[in-house]
């Protein structure tokens, strides 16, 4: 195979697998309490790649300092959190929707950086705007699209990812992308599941009351999502130019959107539609305004330039 079908085969992937996590999701929170099971997912996830960067690297390879363990506690605690929040809000807003709102974490980091004083060009400015005003439209209460509190928990969860992606490239967290990662997960998932076991009466943390296809959802979101396509995703960054990488962020809600229709019967809505049609082109003009290279970072901390927020 060469190189060129390569790239295509594992952009292919990362669209699809991360596209599908949406699903993933919202049949895994069926039945499954939220905080434990996005606690389980991250811890696992955890687990398996600190076992991929032993069997690699060695153990030494783990070893980090204070500062970097903290960085990433911090930025653990941010992303996974962010996700938990979407196992309790997709029992209500549907998984288009919910998706498109998550594609707008490139918007928010762009907003994060004219916080703190740093100019992107003016077509990336309003591409910025352009794309609120589609959250705007996403999130307006009424249409069917789902209570309003959901709806804003939603556009929290993107601003928590943003926010972890934003301050990583600016902390010392690990310089292995996938010791990173690791740290990152497994304190995620732990504080996580801790939290779900705290909160969750025993009834419902009893696996025997889980439905089938919620237990395959997250096996799924683990070992699918999570490791397929984040390695997928970790070798394109090596191997195909940012902006052809980054075209994932307006790729993933089409598919999550498909996947909605037809597997959930899901409806378009016309508002659904104008939405996505705002943010998605706010994205596609930041993105590819934004991605020559710089001291930025995708979700989970792990390159330096930057790239729309990824997932786990």
């Amino acid at each position: 195979m060469s190189h060129r079908a390569q790239v295509w085969v594992a952009l292919w992937i990362v669209y699809v697998v991360w596209g599908s996590t949406y699903l993933g999701i919202e049949l895994a929170g069926e039945t499954i309490p939220a905080m434990f099971g996005a606690g389980v997912r991250f811890t696992l996830v955890g687990l398996i790649v600190f076992g991929l960067v032993i069997w690699r690297q060695g153990l030494r390879a783990l070893k980090v300092r204070r500062a970097e363990l903290a960085s990433a506690a911090l930025v653990g605690l941010l992303l996974p959190g962010a996700n938990a929040v979407l196992f309790v809000t997709e029992q209500k807003v549907p998984i288009g929707l919910t998706s498109l709102i998550i594609a707008s974490v490139p918007l928010w980091l762009l907003l994060f950086r004219l916080a703190v004083g740093e100019r992107p060009d003016r077509i990336a400015s309003l591409g910025l705007l352009l794309g609120f005003v589609g959250i705007a439209v996403l999130v307006h209460p009424g249409g069917g699209s789902g209570p309003l509190g959901y709806l804003l928990l939603t556009v929290l969860a993107a601003v928590s990812w943003a926010l972890g992606t934003f301050l990583s490239p600016r902390m010392s967290v690990p310089r292995d992308a996938f010791v990173a990662t690791g740290y990152e997960t497994l304190i995620g998932g732990l504080v996580l599941a801790a939290i779900g076991l705290a909160t969750t009466s025993p009834s419902k943390l009893d696996p025997s009351g889980w439905s089938t296809r919620s237990i395959l959802g997250l096996v799924y979101l683990i070992l699918v999502g999570s490791v397929v396509g984040y390695t997928a995703y970790a070798w394109l960054l090596g191997n195909a130019t940012l902006g052809l990488v980054s075209t994932y962020a307006y790729v993933n809600p089409v598919v999550a959107i498909a996947l909605g229709v037809l597997v959930l019967d899901e409806t378009l809505t016309a508002r659904i539609v104008g939405g996505a049609l705002l943010i998605l082109a706010a994205v596609a003009i930041v993105v590819r305004r934004e991605s020559e290279p710089r001291e930025i970072v995708g979700p989970d901390g792990n390159t330096a330039e930057l790239a729309p927020a990824r997932r786990s």
